[in-house]
């Protein structure tokens, strides 16, 4: 049974900086460690999509995870996703995340996935929940994945003590009043919202807090939505939400997120905490995105941006 003692607050689905050759650059891991603890981040997933982690290889992900942990000296709980296509190759890739220091492994919809009735689809994750080597986080694309469980099976999956958090990307108000009904039964069960243009919502129906793929630089932003949240000043959530959406949408390359983990790895770079921009989804960077960035983080834009990216941890 899982002994994790988890907090909600904010988490940040960290992007992964890599090397001008592809390969994972531990000097930026750890200056990547210590601002996401001088922005009182509560945890990091490494190897999500926003980590580029399902194209890494397991080489890369061990040094990945193995440089993040010696870098965080406890001060983060460090998840790891181990999707993969089978219960069986998901718990070897959990075994090897607990070989290496994490604490935490989170599982999506797979990639493939052949006959997926809804019994076999509880089978898989309850067996990875039973059988996991670490703690599971259940991280649930609802509608996003062609991989959907229904109700009344992810109910009973989320019975499983193990699993431990879950990471609703779903978009589903379905899927949100299912995890809290959950909650009450698990108080332990920690709920984390993972659609960042819409965390007033879900903090304001009763969730821990944040997962977040822009979680390394709009921290200071979430960290001030979940404190208007949870006072109950509903409309300056509201007000911090749209500017954190205005701010995403610079670095993201607006509306389409044309420049998404080009426009993130970018302003990663000019913050000085990446070494370069190397990624391997090839997104473009335009011009446009470019500029705006250079234009938020030295305050030429005139909107104040500067002092939410480098907004440090809230005091205590």
């Amino acid at each position: 049974m899982n002994k994790l003692k988890l907090t909600g607050g904010v988490w940040s689905a960290t992007p992964t900086p890599l090397d001008a050759a592809g390969r994972v650059d531990p000097s930026s891991v750890e200056r990547l460690i210590e601002h996401h603890v001088r922005m009182g981040v509560t945890g990091l997933m490494l190897a999500g999509t926003c980590g580029e982690g399902p194209w890494l290889t397991d080489a890369e992900r061990e040094t990945l995870v193995r440089t993040a942990v010696a870098a965080a000296r406890g001060r983060l709980r460090l998840a790891v996703q181990v999707t993969d296509n089978s219960a069986g190759r998901t718990l070897y890739y959990a075994e090897l995340a607990a070989k290496w220091g994490a604490e935490i492994a989170v599982v999506a919809q797979p990639w493939f996935f052949l006959n997926a009735t809804p019994d076999r689809q509880l089978a898989f994750y309850r067996d990875i929940a039973r059988g996991s080597a670490l703690p599971v986080g259940f991280y649930d694309r609802g509608k996003n994945s062609p991989y959907m469980m229904p109700d009344s099976h992810l109910d009973e999956l989320l019975n499983e003590p193990n699993i431990a958090l879950v990471k609703d990307s779903s978009t589903m108000p379905s899927h949100r009043d299912l995890f809290l009904a959950v909650r009450r039964r698990r108080p332990d069960l920690i709920l984390l919202d993972g659609d960042e243009f819409d965390c007033t919502t879900y903090l304001a129906a009763g969730y821990d807090g944040l997962l977040l793929g822009g979680g390394i630089f709009n921290a200071g932003l979430a960290h001030r939505i979940i404190r208007a949240a949870r006072a109950g000043d509903l409309e300056e959530a509201k007000r911090l939400q749209a500017r954190m959406n205005d701010l995403m949408l610079r670095v993201y390359g607006g509306p389409k997120i044309e420049c998404w983990m080009s426009g993130l790895k970018e302003l990663l770079v000019q913050m000085k905490i990446f070494s370069t921009g190397t990624q391997l989804l090839n997104y473009p960077l335009t011009d446009t995105c470019r500029q705006q960035i250079t234009d938020a983080l030295s305050g030429a834009d005139g909107l104040g941006y500067r002092a939410d990216l480098l907004e440090l941890a809230p005091a205590a």
